[in-house]
């Protein structure tokens, strides 16, 4: 039985997410990680696109890519979404984004659905590699909009706390913030000013609305400190 159509609200935000089939891993190597960020700027258009040529191991680094690059970026004027966060982790993906055009966020899901062709081709591999059909929540307030977008910036703790966001606590919070603050695979670090993908995201409602650079690390060291102050509290707790 086919599934019902999906109907997005012009103007309305998302948080987009979908995982690998079996939690299996969708990222591997950095060339997985890159490729599809290149997706999230690229395939934002109403244009056709097709990035397969330029991450091919055939293409040389340096003036060749970077023209191919370009090339791409100029013809990207006519965006379908304004993509605000992101962030990927080895078996998932978060998407934070606002559809701008009726019609856009399925149309850029679709393309970057595209992924899997690419995955399977580098692997040898046949068959499915996303779980299901991606999840899509829709942003009701400002507080709730905030609250995701802290969420996803964090999201990569759990790979030096496994089990972090089940138990709502962050044990060493020192070392999760320095984990964030070196983790490319998101656009934390984009929105601090030193981040690898600029192209890819539309920042300035957040920028605007945090306060800057410094009010978007400080949204997203907040959202680890409370998780820690939980620990504590449970630990003294237990102690007393």
């Amino acid at each position: 039985m086919p599934r019902p159509l999906r109907n997005f609200a012009t103007n309305e935000v998302y948080h987009l997410i979908n995982r690998g089939v079996d939690s299996r891993e969708i990222f591997s190597t950095r060339q997985d990680y890159s490729r599809f960020i290149l997706g999230l700027e690229l395939f934002n258009s109403k244009d056709a696109a097709n990035i397969w040529d330029i991450v091919s191991p055939n293409i040389k680094v340096g003036s060749d890519l970077s023209g191919r690059l370009n090339d791409k970026r100029k013809a990207n004027v006519n965006r379908i979404v304004e993509l605000m966060a992101f962030a990927l982790m080895p078996n998932h993906y978060h998407l934070l984004a606002r559809e701008i055009v009726p019609g856009g966020i399925i149309l850029f899901m679709k393309k970057l659905g595209g992924y899997a062709s690419y995955y399977n081709k580098q692997r040898h591999r046949v068959g499915s590699l996303f779980q299901s059909r991606y999840k899509a929540i829709l942003q009701d307030d400002e507080t709730q909009l905030a609250n995701t977008f802290a969420y996803i910036h964090t999201n990569p703790v759990e790979l030096i706390e496994p089990g972090w966001k089940d138990d709502f606590e962050v044990k060493n919070p020192g070392k999760a913030l320095e984990f964030l603050n070196d983790y490319r695979w998101s656009s934390h670090l984009d929105y601090l000013g030193r981040g690898f993908y600029a192209n890819a995201t539309q920042r300035t409602f957040f920028t605007d609305y945090l306060g800057g650079s410094l009010g978007c690390k400080k949204i997203a060291e907040e959202w680890i400190k409370f998780k820690a102050s939980k620990h504590i509290d449970k630990y003294q707790n237990y102690a007393s």
